[in-house]
Order: C-alpha cells, then structure tokens, then sequence
C-alpha cells in the first residue's frame, strides 16, 4: 500500500472517532523484510488494517505491542532482534531496557528492526448537560484544552451552544463511548434530577456535579430512594471542579477543566513541564 494510501486510511479512522495504533519502523540493521519508514496501521483487536512493517519475524511482537499501547496510550519502542544478537547484548525476549522492549527474530534474514508504536485515540468529550451559564462557559473553553463537546439539553435549549461537536436532545448518554467521557451536569435547577440519573448510569472517565453539597445531597437521597445505587455517586465530584475560588460561570468552568485535565494526564505527570 502506497504511503499516501495509509495517510488516508489513518485520516478516515481519526473522522469516525476509532482508536487505532501506528507502527513505524524506525531503524534496520542488515538483511530484514521492511525498511525504515515502513508503516502499519493497527486496531484494537490487533487487525493490521493498512500497511506493513514484516511478516511473522515481527508481526507478533507489534501486534502485542499496540494492543498494549491502545489499553493504556502510552508509546512503545520495540527492537526485534536475532537471538545472538539479543545474548551478546545480555538479553532475552520480552526484557525491556532503557524504555526498549526486546523480542526475537525468528527468520533466516537475522536482521534487526526497531519499530516505534503509538496509539492514537478520539479526542477526549467533554459531555454537557444542561445550558446554563457555566455549561455554555464550559463548552466555550472545552475545546482549546483538546476535548470534543457533546451538548445534551432539550431540543427547545440546544440554541443555547453555538457549534458543539455533537448534539443529544435530552440526557440519553451512549452505554460505550469511542474514547474518554467526561459528564459534567451544569443543569442548575432546570433538569438536574433526570441529567444526574443519566450521568451516573453510565461508564465515565469523570462524572460531576455544578452544585452545592447540599443541593447533591437532597438529589443523592431523591436518586437513591427511586433506584440508584448509592455506590453510583462514589465517584461524582460534587461541586464540581477544583477549588479555585471561582465565582463567575467562566471561572468555574476553568475549575471544571482543571480537574478534567489532571484527571486525564493523570499518567503523564513525570513527563510534564520541564
């Protein structure tokens, strides 16, 4: 496949929202199948769906490799090697060393490749219910810090956001999101109990409240008197947002999306600001 052929493949999966890892061979050293540059496009169940970097010298160990990358998103570089090479180097397969994880070449080429893996995933969305001022802060600022915004209101409300993403009438949210969800109730009187019902039945990176603790409380005894389960509201962050001591709809949501943040980063903190 044509290099030009897999950018499009890559370009078609990025607009429908799907994960899908890159694999990138990097480095060759003598004889091997695919050379620097080479490139193969991987989804979740491990289907190579364009591209190629080898045959069954390296496929497994890749394979294996961008599953794990699209579990956790984190990158992978792996060095498929022969077995003396890997001896000589005081290593055996499946050892990672210096942020390299080693695997065996098994063909009679004996080469070396090292091959570069990165997921790429949806971009996290920001899921608003409701419009008052702080969801339409909210979706205003959302999209700068790199999330998608759904906006989820009553058909009569939804004039209320300018360009979202993408638009639920109501509060039914997806059981099983492409990427990571962020549910923030910014309904404020008008609807919280139905939005916080829909918030909490479903899987979430990060489910919050804008509202007083005793507000979430009264709607918690409401909840949980018609069905909810109490252990549903264990991981609610109500009020919603870090304290910053914010106090206009544009500084609470920057509280919001402070949180949502730290929250997505959460792996990445050693790898930050220098």
């Amino acid at each position: 496949m044509r290099q030009d052929d897999i950018l499009d493949r890559i370009a078609d999966l990025k607009r429908t929202g799907t994960p899908f890892a890159v694999a990138t061979v990097v480095r060759t050293v003598r004889a091997t199948a695919a050379k620097a540059g080479a490139k193969a496009v991987i989804l979740p169940d491990g289907t190579v769906q364009a591209g190629w970097i080898g045959g069954g010298c390296a496929r497994g160990a890749v394979i294996r490799a961008a599953r794990e990358a699209l579990a956790d998103g984190a990158p992978r570089l792996i060095s498929v090697q022969p077995e003396a090479a890997l001896a000589e180097g005081g290593l055996a397969p499946g050892d990672t060393r210096d942020g390299i994880r080693f695997a065996r070449n098994m063909c009679p080429s004996q080469g070396t490749m090292d091959i570069f893996i990165e997921a790429v995933m949806p971009a996290p969305d920001c899921v608003i219910c409701g419009t008052s001022p702080v969801a339409v802060a909210l979706a205003e600022l959302a999209p700068r810090l790199g999330f998608t915004v759904t906006a989820c209101a009553p058909a009569d409300e939804q004039p209320a956001f300018a360009a979202p993403d993408r638009r639920i009438e109501g509060y039914a949210l997806e059981v099983a999101p492409a990427g990571q969800r962020f549910v923030v109730v910014a309904t404020q009187g008008k609807g919280d109990e139905a939005a916080l019902r829909a918030a909490l039945s479903v899987p979430s990176a990060y489910v919050a409240f804008v509202g007083s603790r005793a507000k979430t409380e009264a709607l918690r005894a409401k909840l949980t008197a018609s069905g909810v389960p109490d252990a549903a509201f264990a991981g609610l962050n109500a009020p919603a947002g870090l304290d910053l001591g914010a106090i206009t709809p544009e500084e609470i949501a920057l509280s919001i999306l402070a949180q949502m943040t730290a929250i997505r980063r959460s792996g990445q903190r050693d790898t930050g600001q220098a």
